[in-house]
């Protein structure tokens, strides 16, 4: 298997190594409220670095309540506290630790990371060294936290609680920390409750003819085969990178040339050793979708667990089937088509096979686990490179659990129907499938629409620069559409340009209020930050959650963009470009919110929806997206070319939620009409604006009722 290209020579490699950056994944398996991290090689203070969240305080029983010693000379202490999914759990710490090389001592949050941290191995590589750290389950694929001074949290599955001090193995610091562990017993509003994987003996569908239709084997781009297929996956994309995230996998850039442009516009991270480079192969005609990595730090460079995924073109029994290769690097070898260097992998794949079977599986996030052993199996062979392998033949199937749907097609249906039938856009547009991306889209109207229920009432809460421009709602005119021709009661909520922390209390205020004089629950609509907006008006204020039925994220920053800390100043030149005028709040501050580092940990601490969820992303290209937006897209297109310009198709996905499609056009294209501008420069800039944002926004309100009527009565 190629890794690198020949000329890719050791200085240019550790050069590599030293510039990638890619924010930290999700991946605590115990889930709440802790400060977050810093991510620079500049002294900062761990507890002030972004925006937390807020968990709200425990409403279960206490159970127990434990005191523990840690000191500095321990690696992890067994506390004896077995808990089960849902308990919440509130640890609280004091205390000093001293290492010797250190300027100065640190309290539970651990010392600021710097450039040496990079050398160091470490349990929890996005904590600082010396900070107080846990994890819940099987030592072997448990992934650490930090706790730091407090941590208020809610534990997802049922697990050994084990506490630790954030430092290699052969580190010793001088000191100890006090903790105080209280254990509350779980409640309905804790969310984030998992289940433990089921083996089976066979899943339908899974049988010969299916693997009749994937290839056995990947290969380069000149068609020499390489690995075995050795995995599938059963469920949507949202939730295929969910549980890798969860599991402590972390994505790894496609290639040198985005990975170094992708470590210029990022800071230093720990991250940067697991997403070295990983070459593209082929499987489907196509290079992977996904890579992805799980590794010690210090190692990776010759050694580290890896795989790449394709998502088939084909469903299984309705589901999205993911077919992938994974291999672990176990040092150097010669490559024997050119005499270049690449990795060498471990030849018992079927080992890689099992650890990928024991990590996903220890999150909760898979129900069913099965293997399967096609014929005429594949025993042994040679990859492209002439490394040799060998394997029992099997292959791993998991299942992942029913969180979240792919209710693409149907969405896809109302779209074409709502655009054909209605057009409430009005002049003539081109065949659907123009404004998705999918490759199912009808060329007509397939679906009678019914009136829409009035049982409902909708919400648009919108993203940054909103309050500049108060002439152009996000979907304005959808908003006008569903009011004056269907009869509903839409609003909107003018949000500040702030942390979404303070625009979710701004949420949740106006939800109480607005409760108090009409008891029908709303279907909140959240574009751009309005989605993360949102999620922390759900999150932080569970009376809120009872005055909403679902949620629509469109074009969401879910997972925030890795071009946050980049945006304010691209923002400011089409702020210009659309003569904007003045906005309320700092839009610095409301940026920081769109970290990937703050969104991500936010998606750690409340892993799963609060309320029914869906999700739509957008897509555009360099002929798709407006003037205006191409240096954002540009910049993005280093981390994934399915960007919109503004978020990646990846942090676009509400983890658990539904999923409702992908729309062809940029970020402002599918909310904002700058088309239809009398100023000539503004048309200029936004030249790709013109979108059905009319038929987009009714058919998503339409395709929500619809999910919400078909539930099963609670």
């Amino acid at each position: 298997m190629q890794r690198f290209h020949s000329q890719l020579t050791f200085a240019t490699l550790f050069f590599a190594i030293l510039s990638l950056n890619c924010p930290s994944a999700a991946r605590s398996q115990l889930q709440g409220d802790t400060a977050p991290a810093p991510q620079s090689d500049a002294p900062q203070d761990p507890a002030n670095t972004s925006p937390t969240s807020v968990t709200p305080a425990p409403s279960g029983k206490k159970r127990l309540s434990k005191e523990f010693t840690l000191r500095g000379d321990s690696a992890w202490t067994d506390t004896g506290v077995d808990l089960q999914p849902g308990e919440h759990v509130v640890v609280t710490a004091t205390g000093t630790m001293r290492y010797a090389d250190a300027k100065e001592g640190n309290g539970p949050e651990g010392l600021s990371r710097g450039f040496k941290d990079l050398l160091r191995i470490l349990p929890f590589n996005d904590a600082g060294r010396g900070a107080l750290i846990g994890r819940v389950g099987d030592a072997d694929t448990a992934q650490a936290f930090l706790i730091g001074a407090s941590r208020d949290a809610v534990s997802p599955i049922a697990g050994r609680l084990s506490l630790g001090i954030n430092q290699s193995k052969t580190d010793t610091g001088d000191g100890s920390f006090a903790v105080h562990v209280e254990v509350y017993t779980a409640d309905s509003s804790s969310g984030g409750v998992r289940s433990v994987a089921k083996s089976i003996t066979s899943l339908p569908g899974i049988d010969n003819s299916l693997f009749a239709k994937i290839p056995r084997r990947i290969g380069d781009k000149d068609g020499n085969p390489g690995d075995m297929v050795n995995f599938l996956i059963l469920g949507s994309e949202s939730s295929m990178q969910r549980v890798f995230a969860t599991a402590g996998w972390v994505k790894v850039d496609s290639d040198v040339k985005d990975a170094v442009l992708h470590g210029l516009i990022g800071s230093l991270s720990k991250e940067s050793y697991l997403t070295m480079p990983m070459s593209q192969l082929y499987l489907f005609g196509r290079p992977q979708d996904y890579g992805w990595a799980h590794a010690e730090p210090i190692s990776v460079v010759a050694s580290r667990n890896h795989l790449r995924i394709w998502k088939a073109p084909f469903n299984l029994n309705g589901q999205t089937l993911w077919v992938g290769a994974a291999t672990h690097d176990i040092g150097f070898e010669r490559d024997q088509r050119n005499n270049g260097i690449t990795h060498k992998i471990d030849p018992n794949i079927d080992l890689e096979r099992d650890y990928v079977e024991k990590t996903l599986s220890s999150t909760g996030l898979v129900a069913e686990v099965s293997h399967f052993l096609p014929s005429n199996p594949m025993l042994g062979a040679k990859t492209a490179t002439g490394g040799s392998f060998n394997s029992n033949g099997q292959v791993l199937i998991l299942k992942l659990s029913d969180s979240g749907q792919d209710l693409s097609a149907s969405f896809t249906e109302m779209f074409c129907s709502v655009l054909t039938d209605e057009n409430p856009d009005g002049g003539q547009w081109d065949s659907c499938a123009t404004y998705l991306k999918s490759d199912a889209a009808p060329a007509s109207a397939t679906r009678k629409l019914e009136n829409i229920s009035s049982n409902y009432r909708v919400l648009v809460v919108p993203g940054i620069l909103s309050s500049c421009q108060a002439n152009t709602q996000a979907f304005g005119e959808a908003q006008a559409h569903l009011r004056d021709k269907h009869g509903m009661t839409v609003e909107f909520l003018q949000t500040a340009n702030a942390s979404s922390t303070a625009n979710g209390q701004s949420i949740a205020t106006y939800l109480r209020e607005k409760m108090q004089s009409d008891s029908r629950k709303y279907i909140l609509v959240g574009y751009s930050k309005g989605t993360p907006d949102i999620q922390e008006a759900l999150a932080n204020d569970p009376q809120t959650r009872n005055a909403v039925a679902g949620f629509v994220s469109i074009a969401g920053a879910v997972g925030g963009s890795p071009i946050a800390g980049t945006m304010p100043s691209i923002v400011q030149q089409y702020t210009a470009a659309l003569k904007l005028g003045a906005c309320q709040g700092d839009i610095s501050e409301a940026f920081k919110s769109l970290r990937q580092d703050v969104r991500k940990r936010f998606l750690a601490d409340h892993p799963d929806p609060l309320v029914p969820t869906f999700s739509l992303a957008a897509v555009s290209d360099a002929t798709t997206t407006s003037k205006m937006l191409l240096e954002a897209w540009k910049l993005l297109a280093a981390y994934d070319a399915r960007t919109d310009s503004q978020v990646l198709l990846s942090d676009a996905l509400v983890p658990g939620g539904n999923f409702f499609g992908t729309l062809h056009a940029d970020h402002l294209a599918v909310a904002l009409d700058y088309a239809s501008s009398n100023d000539s420069a503004v048309r200029a800039m936004a030249d790709h604006n013109r979108y059905p944002r009319s038929a987009l926004f009714e058919a998503a309100i339409r395709s929500a009722i619809a999910a919400l009527n078909s539930r099963p009565a609670q």
